[in-house]
């Protein structure tokens, strides 16, 4: 993998063979010319990572080739060699867009440290911009933001089922986003200038769930000194979202069915039926098979709120999205307090890919706030957690654990499947698959990518 593509430009022709010479094997890709001219006009028509030029040259100077560079092409940087006594043109040139300069006669191993250093930080540009495009487009989704497969199929569903009007189940673990769905279901439907009106299941005590949900009558219990309409009615021509579905106390699952069934409420001290329009959208933290064979959940209702589903991953299925929400969450929190936007390793992202977010995307949103504010620190190495959760089962904490194991091997051979599937001792055709199955085609394709840059 090379190292960055450089541009060197000096009429020193022994200085620039020998500059070159020390470049090429110590790993970089360089084109060098003595004329600025042609090293111009080889820019226009190239995509180097950085340039490195000499200031004092025959005709057009270095000061002058930085500005021309900068006007064509902004996002490369430009590195300055000057002579002893042109600290001034240095100090120019710095004001002028320079990324940085250095003395001659300089150390060569300093070179190679600046040039690092100015191609890491363009590289980091690029990625933060393919990002922020992945970002608007999740944006245009309602809010979905990520590129690994399962979740531009998560988007796709949503895109699909938005205008049907049909009452939707979303299952995914707590901190996945449910709610996010439902919304986007909501905002991308024919309902969208209603109301959206969300109700948590597991937070009303049972006494109050039918009068908050079905409404009542002035009179129908004491207290009730006014009638009130309930959440079905007020949802009325838009989304009623109905979460932790599973917590619902099974009396009232009855009495929901029964709605949703009829589409009329009935409030409570009331004997009329008021028609109802609105469109229901559930959500559950796990598939409510097992609470059904346990007789908690009826399995009458599961049917009615699951014609259609949508399964939302969690985090440690699409490890490729995590640099990219964390950068979304940070940045959306910088604007938000009045805060400068901070910059991301890839060191940095890649730990972060590796640890076990028992939280989901909610975990990462908190640390994602508290890295905008300067509260915390990302982590360094050795201190990437890849661990299995105690509240997920077995079968769950060894998915988990070996879908980090997977994204740290792919990391650490720049996404090459061959070489990720010896190092794990594993045939490359049953890696492929487990890449497939977990959700990492788009993390192996990224480090790809990155390797052949």
């Amino acid at each position: 993998m090379s190292r960055g593509h450089v541009l060197l430009v000096d009429d020193d022709h022994d200085l620039l063979k020998a500059q070159t010479d020390w470049l090429s094997v110590s790993g970089f890709c360089v084109d060098a010319f003595d004329r600025p001219e042609e090293a111009f006009q080889f820019f226009v028509r190239s995509d180097p990572d950085v340039v490195v030029t000499d200031v004092r040259m025959p005709g057009i100077d270095g000061v002058t080739l930085l500005n021309s560079v900068t006007r064509q092409k902004s996002e490369i940087p430009v590195v300055i060699i000057t002579a002893h006594g042109d600290v001034n043109l240095a100090v120019q040139a710095m004001k002028q867009g320079a990324e940085d300069f250095l003395e001659k006669p300089y150390d060569a191993d300093r070179l190679l440290s600046v040039l690092d250093k100015a191609i890491e930080k363009r590289r980091l540009k690029q990625e933060i911009g393919r990002l922020q495009g992945l970002v608007d487009e999740g944006k245009d989704a309602g809010g979905i933001v990520g590129d690994s497969a399962v979740i531009r199929g998560v988007r796709e569903r949503v895109a699909v089922l938005a205008d049907v009007d049909i009452d939707v189940l979303v299952v995914g673990e707590t901190g996945t986003g449910k709610e996010l769905v439902a919304r986007a279901l909501h905002q991308q439907s024919r309902r969208a200038a209603g109301p959206f009106v969300a109700v948590n299941c597991a937070a009303l005590p049972e006494s109050i769930f039918e009068s908050e949900v079905f409404g009542h009558a002035k009179g129908a219990f004491t207290g009730a000194v006014t009638e009130r309409e309930g959440k079905f009615e007020h949802a009325g021509g838009g989304t009623l979202f109905l979460d932790e579905i599973e917590s619902m106390p099974a009396p009232l699952q009855a009495k929901i069915l029964r709605v949703l069934q009829e589409r009329t409420i009935e409030r409570l001290g009331e004997n009329r039926l008021r028609p109802l329009d609105v469109r229901v959208v559930a959500a559950a933290k796990s598939d409510l098979s097992v609470d059904i064979e346990a007789g908690r959940f009826r399995e009458d209702l599961f049917y009615r709120l699951a014609t259609v589903d949508i399964r939302i991953p969690p985090l440690r299925e699409r490890r490729e999205d995590i640099g990219l929400l964390f950068l979304h969450f940070a940045n959306l929190a910088a604007r938000r307090y009045g805060r400068p936007e901070r910059v991301i390793s890839r060191e940095a992202t890649s730990l972060l890919e590796r640890r076990a977010w028992r939280g989901n995307v909610r975990e990462l949103k908190a640390l994602a706030e508290r890295f905008a504010l300067g509260l915390d620190e990302l982590p360094t190495s050795g201190e990437a957690e890849v661990s299995g959760n105690s509240n997920l089962s077995l079968p769950q904490q060894l998915a988990a654990y070996e879908t980090g194991l997977i994204s740290e091997a792919l990391v650490r051979n720049a996404g090459n499947i061959s070489r990720a599937a010896e190092s794990l001792g594993v045939p490359v055709r049953t890696l492929n698959e487990k890449v497939s199955r977990r959700g990492l085609d788009g993390l192996r394709k990224r480090r790809a990518e990155e390797r052949e840059h």
